[in-house]
């Protein structure tokens, strides 16, 4: 089972947008996924378990992948989390002043 131990770099972690943003690259793969915090693991296709989690910007999270491509998934995940979830590392989510 392919995995990744990779670091939050947005400043708003895995919250809510984050979250969202991640679960849906997640769920459109076979595989299944799932992401470790602190010996917790919880279902990666699913917005609410991902917020359980508590994941803050320099957290570091595993990143399990079982299944069909799973070494690809994999990658497209990493790399999406490195290119910070949609956010910049210091935005925090506002909107234009």
């Amino acid at each position: 089972m392919p995995e990744a131990t990779v670091t939050l770099r947005n400043a708003t972690g895995l919250h809510a947008r984050p979250a969202k943003i991640f679960s849906r690259a997640a769920a459109e793969f076979a595989a299944d996924v799932s992401v470790v915090k602190d010996g917790r693991r919880v279902n990666a296709k699913s917005v609410l378990s991902l917020l359980t989690l508590d994941c803050h910007q320099g957290d570091e999270i595993l990143i399990s992948v079982e299944g069909d491509d799973a070494a690809s998934t994999l990658a497209e995940l990493v790399a999406l989390v490195e290119a910070g979830l949609g956010e910049s590392e210091g935005d925090e989510g506002e909107g234009p002043a």
